[in-house]
């Protein structure tokens, strides 16, 4: 009997396998010649120990009770679009994660210890996701910047007005913006002549601080009397999200499902939270906030009807819970939510999830469900009731 082992050695592509302590137990030809690590240096090391994982933004994906552990826990696979692996000779690879997770429930041999297998597929990222030359600025919740693969310590900058500066002005992405908008953002109803000296000690302290991380170009233009972001030096998430999202769209439009759902993945990825979530009292960027989070669950819909075009309702049950946390009051999710648990056999759930709806709508916005959800339950119930 073939173990579940077997597939890291069988695999074409990149891949290791970890057992239920963590540790490397496989590690394949093609994982060696993508990070450079031989198979003695690996197995039986803790994975967090050797692996240097990092999502775009710098954040470290490879720790203690990471985000793709606590998934194997769950029995649920991990996968990651776009993240960066560290070479054992210090280069950083643009990866792709995908995995397989071995049921609990599942006959094992003895000697199978492995709980889940890894793959990783090297990126050829488009040139708007270049890591090299352009500085990336990260709006999707916490705000941050990273340049060449560093993470740019923004905490540290002395002028936290700076930050919102720049979180203005990349909001405006290649546009002017004139200093009177500026000025009266940051000091309304102050005295014209002060309010330009200070807005000028402000442009200054960001472009010593831009300077700073080591790029050799202007970022922040002056034109005439107003300032700009370069937009050829700049890689912003929330464009990046924009055009993942309208491919997807396309992709979906044309019945090219996989391809539309590799789309939606990647720009789920990119949102890791409210646009601009640190600045939640600012009106400036109110609109554009409401928007990307209307933008971001009608791509979640796109994505539920998509795995249902491919069989995959327990992927479309996933996405529907995802919509549901991001948005509770979301009745469509509910809805979406019910009728896939239906599909796969769990109709108990189902009602349950109904009862969820309809107490979250209650205390929230003291209403009953639609029609057509009530409906839906209560043809659920008709067909289930002598199993609920």
């Amino acid at each position: 009997m073939a173990e579940m082992g077997d597939l890291t050695a069988f695999a074409s592509d990149a891949s290791f396998s970890i057992d239920g302590h963590h540790a490397i137990v496989g590690w394949n030809d093609s994982a060696q010649q993508l990070l450079g690590y031989e198979l003695d240096e690996t197995v039986g090391r803790q994975c967090s120990n050797i692996l240097q994982f990092v999502y775009l933004d710098g954040e470290l994906l490879c720790r203690e009770n990471c985000e793709c552990w606590q998934c194997f826990e769950r029995n649920q696979p991990f996968s990651a679009s776009f993240c960066r692996a560290r070479h054992k000779n210090g280069d950083w690879i643009p990866l792709r994660i995908s995995s397989v997770v071995l049921p609990k429930d599942a006959k094992r041999s003895q000697n199978d210890s492995v709980v889940a297998v890894i793959f990783l597929n090297e990126q050829e990222l488009a040139q708007d996701l270049s890591l090299q030359d352009k500085l990336q600025i990260f709006s999707f919740g916490n705000f941050s910047l990273t340049f060449r693969g560093r993470v740019v310590p923004i905490r540290n900058w002395q002028r936290k007005q700076s930050i919102t500066l720049l979180k203005y002005l990349a909001s405006h992405l290649g546009q002017p913006v004139h200093r009177e908008v500026l000025i009266e953002q940051f000091w309304p109803n102050i005295d014209e002549s002060l309010g330009q000296k200070r807005l000028k000690v402000l442009v200054y302290f960001l472009r010593r601080q831009l300077y700073a991380t080591g790029m050799q170009e202007e970022v922040l233009e002056t034109v005439g009397k107003s300032y700009l972001l370069n937009d050829e030096m700049i890689w912003l998430d929330a464009l990046a999200f924009q055009k993942r999202v309208a491919e997807g769209s396309s992709l979906q439009g044309q019945q090219r499902w996989h391809e539309a759902l590799t789309c939606y993945d990647e720009a789920m990825c990119l949102y890791k939270g409210d646009y601009m979530a640190n600045d939640v009292y600012a009106d400036w960027c109110t609109v554009e906030r409401d928007q990307f989070h209307e933008s971001y669950l009608e791509m979640l819909a796109g994505m539920v009807d998509c795995y249902a075009a491919c069989s995959r309702d327990s992927d479309a049950v996933r996405v529907c819970r995802i919509a549901l946390v991001c948005d509770p009051i979301q009745e469509r999710f509910h809805r979406l939510l019910m009728e896939y648990l239906v599909r796969l056999g769990r109709s108990d759930s189902a009602v349950a999830q109904y009862r969820t709806c309809q107490s979250i709508l209650a205390k929230e916005l003291g209403v009953d469900p639609l029609p057509e959800t009530q409906l839906l339950y209560q043809q659920i119930v008709a067909e289930t009731s002598p199993n609920i």
